[in-house]
Parts: structure tokens; sequence; C-alpha cells
């Protein structure tokens, strides 16, 4: 027969057990996309120009935080990662949509935000206001946490950006960017870069790591043109990378956004395009116009506004399917 305080004790572990099994039960009926923890990071970058940028003056760039959300997805041990870069517009809701895909196949994510933290929210109407690859300093800073982490297969870490943040995807690939600003020696397991531009031609640009590249556009694209990213990828074929361009048609800039449900085309309101731009790496990392024989500034005449951008649901679906399973290939995902 048990004693008083015997019934005390009993009772207590009683309810501990009972409310061990309610979050037990809970966790496990949590939908998949729903990442298992959160975790915010505090990432020091650099801001630099793209002269400072193309030669590795890390002293003269300007110190800032940016930040980083980190879900782990559900599961157990050293997962996958995607990390994802934003576009001119900064982290939306289509980065989201891809958060969710991607968490619910058992991969974890980290989503840079490359403009709060130097006091930017957009940069399409002035993209003068940061360099164009900034955001690789930001990329490079990010995986050098994750590889790191506990929680995070290093090997396993894939790099998608989108626009502004797909041409920091696509270039962060460059062996000679790794060199100057890569300072962990942790690589990306592959890069997955979404309508880029790649109006630029920078030395050695060809001479990237040995790993996937899988570009996708859309060919009615009228802020980054697809033509551009064609012609990049026959000079990235004929050195033997490994590298894919998967072209959708009736898809604007931002087609993606159709997994969200948007089905519209708009106007991009006073944003700068490069489309009719010749940018080539000039002496001492000088963007030149290639058409003036210039530095290359926002202010030149092949320098134009107001592209379109919109969803495309069909397309978004097929991308999707797409990324999901070359990424169900590369990380051996069961």
């Amino acid at each position: 027969m048990l004693t008083a305080p015997r019934v005390v004790v009993a009772l207590i572990a009683l309810v501990v057990s009972t409310l061990l099994i309610g979050i037990e039960t809970r966790a496990q009926s949590l939908p998949k996309e729903v990442a298992s923890r959160v975790e915010i990071y505090a990432i020091p970058s650099l801001t630099l120009s793209d002269q400072q940028f193309l030669s590795g003056d890390a002293a003269a760039g300007k110190p800032v935080t940016v930040a980083g959300e980190f879900r782990v997805a559900q599961g157990t041990g050293k997962m996958p990662v995607v990390v994802l870069m934003h576009g001119s517009s900064g982290v939306g809701a289509t980065t989201e949509a891809w958060v969710h895909a991607f968490n619910a196949m058992g991969i974890s994510t980290f989503v840079i935000d490359g403009f709060s933290g130097r006091g930017l929210t957009a940069v399409g109407p002035n993209q003068a206001l940061l360099g164009r690859l900034n955001l690789i300093v930001d990329i490079y800073r990010s995986l050098e946490i994750l590889a790191k982490h506990p929680r995070v297969d290093p090997d396993r870490i894939v790099l998608m950006g989108f626009s502004r943040g797909g041409q920091a995807t696509l270039y962060a690939s460059l062996d000679r960017f790794h060199k100057l600003w890569n300072k962990s020696g942790a690589q990306f397991a592959a890069y997955i870069p979404f309508y880029p531009d790649c109006s630029t031609t920078y030395a050695s640009d060809t001479e990237v790591a040995a790993r996937p590249i899988r570009i996708f556009h859309g060919s009615p694209d009228d802020y980054n043109p697809v033509k551009s990213c064609k012609a990049f990828v026959e000079r990235l074929k004929e050195a033997k990378r490994d590298v894919t361009l998967t072209e959708y048609p009736d898809s604007a800039h931002g087609f993606d956004s159709g997994l969200l449900g948007v089905n519209t085309i708009t106007v991009s309101a006073n944003a700068q395009t490069v489309r009719n731009c010749n940018i080539r790496e000039g002496e001492g990392g000088v963007l030149m116009n290639g058409d003036t024989n210039a530095p290359f500034t926002y202010k030149d005449a092949c320098v134009e506004l107001n592209p379109h951008v919109g969803g495309n649901p069909a397309t978004a679906s097929e991308a999707r399917k797409a990324v999901v399973e070359f990424l169900q290939a590369l990380l051996k995902l069961g």
C-alpha cells in the first residue's frame, strides 16, 4: 500500500509522463513543412564596391552585420541545407514558399537577409545602392557558419538565389572569388540560380567550382534576359563544366511567384535593368561599359527602366518539381 508521500511522487511522475507523451505526439503530428527549430544568426560581413570586391580589397570594406534565419527541418543528426539569397526587393513571400518545400523534404534552410543590416529594403530603382557582387560575401560568411553547425552536413549545403541573388549564386561558384573571399574552405554542393543577370564578363569566369550549376529562367524575361545566360552557359560547357539552363516559355521575371498563385504580369515601376548593357571587368577590377569603353555606371544610356515581373503557376510548379528531383538525387534523400 502506497504511503501519502509515495502517492504524491507517483502522481507527479504520471503527470510528467503524460505531458511528455503529449509533447511527443504533437511533435509527431506537425506538418512536414514546419521546422523543428528556428535559429537567427548575426552574420559579420562587409559592404564593398564592385571594384573592391574584384580586387580583394577587404580593408576598404565597411564592416556590417547582416542576418540569417536557419530553419532546422524535422529529423535527426546532421542534415542537408539549402541557403537562399534574395533579389532586389529583399526577402519575400516566394522565398517562404521554397522554404516550406525544402523543409517538407527534410532539408533545412538558411535564408540570408543582405539588406536590413545595411539599411536597405529594395534596390531595384537604384541598383547602385549596393555592389553587384556584394551579396557573395554574405553568402560565403553564411557558409562558414553552417559548415560548423552540429546539425548540418557540411558536404550537403546547396546555394539557391533569385534575380540579384541568382546573380550572386551563379558567380559565387567562381574559383577566383572563393580564393579571394571564402576563407572557411567549405564548398557548396551545388548552385541553383533563378533568372540571374549574366550580362557581365569577369576575368576567369569559366573557372568555377567542380559542382553542378542549374540555372532556371524564363524566355520572355525582359529584366534579366535569358540570352546572356545562354551565352555564358555555352562558354561554361566549352570549358567542360557541369551546367544546365532550363528555360520556360510564358515565364516573366519572378515566374516562381506562381507558387503562391500569382498569375499576372506587371511593370516593376522605375526598376533599373541592364538588359541592353555589355559589361566586362577591366584592369584593377573596374567594371567597364563594353560599348563606350568607359567605366560602367547606372547612369549609362544602356540602363533602362520598367521591366516586367510576374508569376506563372504552371511553370513555377514545373521548376519546383525539377529542383526537388535534382536535390533528391544530389543529396541522396530517401
